[in-house]
């Protein structure tokens, strides 16, 4: 809630209680912006909401309101009805302009707010086996991810971000063995990759290496040592392949938990012997079930086969539970399409260990389609296979990366046109956006040194008082966008709040040599845009970039 619209509802708050004895919390009281500038700058549509608890029609509510309410506390200067009981307000300019020096005073935290109450959320994101590049879909996850956080940390949650290392099974196992195939011909051995092996350009690279590094060292050693050797250097060097791509992509995590801790800590057997010990299990055909439909999956599921393996479930359970023992009010792991059916059955596994289902959150990341002048991109020109995040990023830039794999809803399937991304023009959205706070930037380098401003009076001008509003909307969004874990609300300010300053910009001359004081204003209400453009940008993990 921003100071202007908790000011006006304080306002309403104390008219009700005035006029009928009783009123409604402040969160409880909705102030929006008009579509229509006719309407006022904002109203309320308290006298509707409160028709059956005051027991009056809404007109008449309003019309009491009205009567009661304290104008010059709430900074208002005229107010009407409209409608069925609407009300309309139309604020005193200087409680508009206010905003001015609040962005001013706060600078890189304005935007900042405490609707989080530092709730504990833990954040899973990207967490893509360590046996290869990261792509697309691995890309738009990491960006809205990353995003969230943003969102989350600028509105007072305490958040921590996490990336699950599955370090541990088959695909481990692949990997150690197509390391170790491709060490081997590298000393001109033929050695075939095992059927199920990586055959990417990656592994060879990683085994050259290697080879650079260990010499012959592993070229006549077959033992579970050498083996061994290759799975731990396997992981380690594709992780650090991984981590370098995300340092580029500006994504940083807090936690790397390995699912092989979890098996050498004993937490895999543990999870499994609980859930036997409650009951919750039953043995048939030689394997080990979990009772998961009892708790809303569509059928039972293995946690071990009848070989005396673990499926995947069960060690991912394990790691669930950890979650849970560090004390989160909150987890969500951001899923690929692919694994939607896989939320019932880990909701039930939480259950059914009596943990609260409701604490675990999963929101399924859509497909990704590259796109180029209409045609879809499939592979990548250099090397023929699927493009990785640090090939789009070397095309388009990390900017435009980032800012497309967010301007869509999670839920929506994307298509990244590279055409546009690449674009130097308004009609690429990041472009746009970038071009407005470098547009600000050089007004404000070309600016006399103007003294400070002791108030905004001259600022009456529609496009002025427009800006202002939406500056001042700000807070507002970063505290919905980061609720509802919806970064795209980001990308839809930014490209108002560069519309509104275009269109102030077109209008109002900002440095007028005949007119220092009404200049020193307009450069103060650039500055605050310039802030809050750059601070919107941020939470998305966009440059805010000064001369284009």
């Amino acid at each position: 809630m921003n100071d202007l619209e908790l000011t006006l509802k304080q306002a309403i708050q104390d008219a009700a209680k005035q006029a009928f004895g009783t009123a409604p919390a402040l969160d409880d009281i909705v102030i929006e912006i008009p579509k229509d500038k006719d309407h006022g700058d904002y109203a309320t549509n308290i006298a509707m909401k409160s028709a059956k608890l005051w027991k009056k029609s809404p007109r008449d509510i309003a019309t009491s309101l009205i009567e009661h309410l304290d104008k010059e506390q709430g900074q208002i200067q005229s107010c009407e009805i409209a409608g069925p009981g609407f009300i309309n307000f139309k604020m005193s300019t200087q409680a508009i302009a206010n905003v001015i020096d609040l962005v001013l005073a706060q600078e890189d935290t304005y935007g900042n707010n405490e609707s989080g109450q530092h709730k504990k959320v833990n954040l899973e994101y990207v967490s893509a086996n360590p046996t290869g590049d990261l792509h697309l879909g691995h890309a738009r996850g990491a960006a809205w991810g990353d995003s969230v956080a943003r969102l989350l940390k600028a509105s007072g949650y305490d958040v921590v971000r996490e990336y699950y290392v599955n370090d541990a099974g088959n695909q481990i196992l692949n990997l150690a063995n197509s390391l170790k195939a491709r060490y081997h011909q590298c000393f001109g051995e033929d050695v075939a990759l095992p059927e199920d092996g990586y055959y990417g350009k990656d592994v060879i690279e990683l085994a050259k290496q290697i080879k650079e590094e260990q010499g012959d060292r592993f070229l006549h050693d077959d033992s579970n040592d050498a083996l061994a050797f290759f799975r731990k250097e396997g992981v380690r060097l594709e992780l650090a392949k991984l981590q370098k791509d995300l340092d580029l992509f500006r994504v940083h995590f807090d936690v790397w938990s390995s699912e092989q801790q979890l098996y050498d800590e004993g937490k895999v057997e543990q999870a499994i012997s609980t859930l036997m010990e409650m009951g919750k299990t039953y043995e048939k055909d030689g394997a080990i079930w979990f009772c998961s439909s009892a708790y809303g999956d569509d059928k039972d599921r293995v946690l071990k086969k009848s070989d005396g393996s673990y499926t995947y479930l069960l060690p991912d359970i394990a790691y669930h539970v950890t979650k849970f023992e560090r004390g989160f009010d909150q987890m969500v792991n951001f899923w690929g399409a692919d694994h939607h059916g896989y939320i019932p059955r880990m909701k039930a596994a939480m259950q059914a260990l009596g943990k609260n289902k409701d604490q675990l959150e999963v929101d399924i990341i859509q497909m990704v389609r590259l796109v180029d002048n209409g045609e879809e991109v499939k592979m990548s020109k250099r090397t023929g296979n699927a493009v990785t995040i640090r090939e789009l990023c070397e095309e388009v830039g990390v900017d435009a990366t980032r800012y497309f794999f967010v301007q869509r809803a999670l839920d929506t399937h994307l298509d990244f046109d590279l055409h546009l991304a690449k674009k130097q023009s308004n009609e690429n959205p990041v472009y746009y956006a970038q071009y407005a706070h470098a547009r600000i930037c050089s007004i404000l380098r070309q600016a006399p040194d103007y003294p400070k401003c002791e108030n905004y009076d001259r600022l009456t001008d529609e496009k002025e008082l427009q800006l202002m509003k939406y500056i001042n909307e700000f807070p507002n969004i970063v505290a919905d966008a980061a609720k509802t874990r919806q970064p795209h609300k980001m990308c839809n300010y930014i490209q108002k709040l560069a519309a509104y300053f275009h269109s102030f910009y077109n209008a109002c001359k900002v440095i007028d040599p005949n007119a220092e004081e009404l200049s020193a204003q307009r450069l103060a209400l650039m500055k605050a845009a310039k802030i809050t453009l750059k601070n919107a940008l941020y939470l998305i993990g966009v440059e805010a970039i000064e001369k284009m």
